[in-house]
């Protein structure tokens, strides 16, 4: 099986429906952070604005914010970061008639007849994932070298020494081109390469340590030490794991907090806006996310990844996947507005592994 990127088929905006459409209309902020009465909130699919009678295309979206014209162009812009002033689009409606275009259909594919009735539908522990690896398998080797692969994960990734090692040979692989996860998964992946364990279990035997409570804020202590995770790393202290090859090879990676949160780490963003703002920088360039076993990240990054890429002025899907024991998990994501996430119920240890043995 060989991958191939999906072509992308624009609207014909020759059609009369395009051509007889008002131009949008847009309104100024009333201030800082506040959209217009009316606005118009984004999604996840492309969509078009007729602007000076062209569709202008929102090459950087994501849901639940507005547009706005800035440069000539269509900016998606989360609500916070509004200035007085600026020209925001409104209008509630989706159908070009008041010059808002929402295009779902884009990639679509032709499909075969489906029964009326059958089994089996629904993404489900009992699902058969095969060709799902498979499917990965090839997206990932063609991501490597012609996309960007963003990765989210939760402590479970760190907690096994297998899991950690085959995720650390995808970083090494180039396989991993961005890491987004909260204080937990950074500081337990550390604590298993500064003292071999993980919330103060051996990682391989499982085997409780004496004092082993201590060691995940001993290990945040010494980082906070040495005044960065890169130079607690640089100083020879961590051997080996997820965020040692990250550093290494250059990999960034965005730490954002909660209130549950020890220590934390230097890096972890305390502020979830700035957290989220740097959240969002490593998704623009995103064009495969892949998150593991933390709903809340998992959640978050849903929220500001949209269907589709602009990559040297092509429009291009972005690949989207959640995989987590939990069927409840994996739904919530489906259930918040990420219609496009293709849902993998299984152990992620076991799923890291899978895929380390499948491109690697």
């Amino acid at each position: 099986m060989s991958f191939v990127l999906p072509e992308y088929h624009a609207p014909d905006f020759t059609q009369p429906m395009f051509q007889n459409a008002p131009s949008v209309t847009f309104h100024p902020a009333p201030r800082d952070g506040v959209a217009p009465e009316g606005y118009h909130a984004t999604s996840i699919f492309p969509e078009y604005f007729k602007v000076n009678e062209d569709w202008l295309l929102a090459e950087e979206s994501r849901m639940d914010c507005v547009a706005v014209l800035r440069d000539g162009k269509i900016a998606v812009v989360e609500f916070r970061n509004l200035k007085e002033g600026e020209p925001v689009v409104v209008g509630r409606t989706e159908d070009a008639s008041e010059g808002i275009y929402i295009y779902a259909d884009g990639f679509e594919t032709e499909k075969g007849e489906q029964e009326t009735f059958s089994f089996r539908q629904g993404r489900s522990r009992e699902t058969a994932y095969s060709m799902d690896y498979d499917s990965i398998y090839e997206l990932l080797r063609h991501e490597k070298d012609h996309g960007r692969i963003l990765w989210v994960m939760g402590p479970a990734c760190a907690f096994d020494h297998d899991a950690r090692d085959a995720f650390a040979a995808l970083v090494r692989g180039g396989y991993v081109h961005g890491l987004l996860a909260g204080n937990a998964l950074a500081t337990h992946d550390l604590e298993a390469g500064y003292l071999r364990t993980a919330l103060g279990q051996d990682i391989y035997t499982q085997k409780s340590m004496p004092n082993g409570h201590y060691h995940h804020i001993d290990t945040i202590n010494a980082v906070r030490l040495a005044g960065s995770t890169a130079a607690f790393i640089h100083s020879g202290k961590v051997k080996d794991g997820i965020i040692y090859e990250c550093v290494n090879h250059n990999v960034p990676f965005v730490l954002v907090g909660s209130v549950r949160d020890d220590g934390p780490l230097p890096e972890v963003y305390g502020n979830v806006y700035e957290g989220q703002d740097a959240m969002r920088a490593l998704v623009r360039n995103a064009t495969t996310v892949i998150c593991m076993a933390s709903t809340l990240h998992t959640v978050a990054t849903g929220n500001m990844t949209p269907s589709y890429r602009v990559v040297n002025g092509v429009v291009r899907p972005v690949y989207f996947y959640s995989v987590d024991i939990s069927e409840f998990a994996v739904n919530k994501l489906r259930d918040r507005g990420s219609l496009s996430v293709r849902t993998i119920v299984t152990n992620v240890q076991d799923f890291v592994v899978n895929v380390r043995k499948g491109v690697l």
